[in-house]
């Protein structure tokens, strides 16, 4: 649970509570590139190259702090909360690109009512309503692994803005229940960097220097919202849930079926790019578009969550119909808290608390395809993926995680891979 984006963090009794948290991570990742047959735009083309290529967005070893975040939960009175989240540098969730702000206010709510969560029995007859930047009601908070599963990374991963309803109506059934800004439709890489898409550097002659940062192996994702506007397009979403608890409390598990609509806007602009996202991004450029049919976005789904003594399993299903085009996600993550046989005591404490091994499995399948010269065919190509890793928790919250992930997807040259390894030194401490 240590890169969980949950605001589990309560307010202390003098009304305020604080929590730093820093991630640094040591990266080696595939050097990858597939050709594709026309860039977008025209003018990008690398210096040097003959074609454009959808390539890894930062190939070999890296170093990195990736992220210091600051957590905030004040109590106002028994009814109201506020909480937040601001995260500095922010590497790997700079979206769409890396000229995004490094630096984001991730979560800024107000919530009246208790928030049930999904460890925690229901209390009957509870309900609660927030304002504000929060997660999406049925995202995965305690990921074991610092990578994203597939479809967490196109469905869910970042937060939207507006307003949420949650209303408990016995011990087990619950409603859920928003009105939000919407997150745009965007691409990005599906390994820890977005890639430089629409990027000023890409496109600016005669220089056009080769960026940096490539353009990644993408996928159609939900991007960050970039304000709060309920007045243009909302997105309503609605989940019905039943969660129920072992006598002993040894167990607790919890299914939410879930939904989301919204209109797609012709055009919407996103810091750091010149693309437009939603349906600017679909229509491509000169006529090589993505074969859309209309300017609706359903999502549905169902999500499940199980927890049985030390043992840990999430999985999530999504179909999604994106202006005509379907895709199909299914995701499952399976996790194992166990003590080490061997008791290693440095300075008379133990030097190692526990280690979690962990593995994702997850596929995103299109029932769309790109062949008419859409600039990022890898949107349309059918992708699996499995992450493996364990995590070495020590005293003093400081936590060490190892993965491997392995992402296949298959081309119409058959199926290739674009692989990571992810090495994460996290620390937090309550201020």
């Amino acid at each position: 649970m240590m890169f969980s984006h949950q605001n589990t963090l309560a307010a202390s009794k003098s009304g305020f509570q604080f929590e730093l948290q820093t991630t640094v991570n040591f990266r080696k990742s595939s050097d990858n590139k597939f050709a594709v047959s026309f860039p977008f735009p025209p003018e990008a083309l690398p210096v040097g190259e003959s074609s454009a290529f959808l390539q890894t967005v930062d190939s070999g070893k890296h170093f990195e702090v990736s992220n210091i975040s600051l957590k905030g939960a004040w109590k106002i009175n028994n009814d109201w909360r506020m909480l937040f989240k601001y995260d500095v540098i922010d590497l790997y969730d700079r979206n769409p690109t890396s000229g995004d702000q490094k630096s984001d206010l991730d979560i800024f709510l107000f919530r009246y009512g208790a928030k049930s969560s999904t460890k925690r029995q229901l209390v009957s007859k509870d309900h609660y309503f927030q304002i504000g930047k929060f997660e999406k009601f049925e995202r995965q908070n305690d990921r074991h692994l610092q990578s994203y599963g597939l479809v967490s990374n196109a469905f869910n991963r970042f937060e939207d803005a507006g307003l949420e309803f949650g209303y408990n109506f016995n011990k087990n059934v619950y409603l859920k229940a928003s009105l939000t800004t919407g997150n745009p439709v965007f691409i990005r890489d599906s390994n820890a960097l977005a890639g430089d898409n629409g990027t000023d550097d890409r496109r600016t002659p005669p220089n056009n220097p080769d960026p940096k940062l490539k353009s990644g192996i993408v996928i159609l994702y939900d991007a960050e919202i970039e304000h709060f506007n309920l007045s243009a397009d909302p997105e309503f979403g609605l989940g019905l849930g039943y969660r129920t608890q072992g006598k002993d409390k040894s167990w607790q598990s919890d299914l939410l079926v879930w939904g989301y609509k919204r209109d797609l806007a012709k055009e919407r602009n996103l810091h750091g790019t010149f693309y437009g996202a939603d349906l600017d991004l679909l229509d491509g450029a000169a006529g090589f578009g993505l074969p859309t049919t209309d300017d609706k976005k359903h999502d549905v789904g169902a999500n499940y969550w199980l927890y049985k003594d030390e043992l840990t399993l999430f999985a999530q299903y999504v179909r999604q119909d994106l202006a005509g085009l379907i895709r199909t996600g299914k995701e499952i993550e399976l996790s194992y808290r166990f003590p080490l046989p061997v008791n290693w005591v440095v300075a008379g404490k133990p030097f190692i608390k526990n280690i979690s091994p962990a593995i994702r499995y997850s596929t995103l399948e299109t029932e769309f395809s790109a062949n008419n010269g859409f600039p990022a065919p890898s949107v349309a190509w059918d992708w699996k993926k499995v992450d493996l890793g364990f995590t070495v928790d020590f005293p003093a919250k400081v936590s060490l995680t190892f993965e491997y992930n392995i992402n296949d997807f298959e081309t119409k040259n058959g199926v290739k891979n674009n692989n990571e390894l992810l090495i994460s030194l996290n620390w937090k401490k309550k201020l």
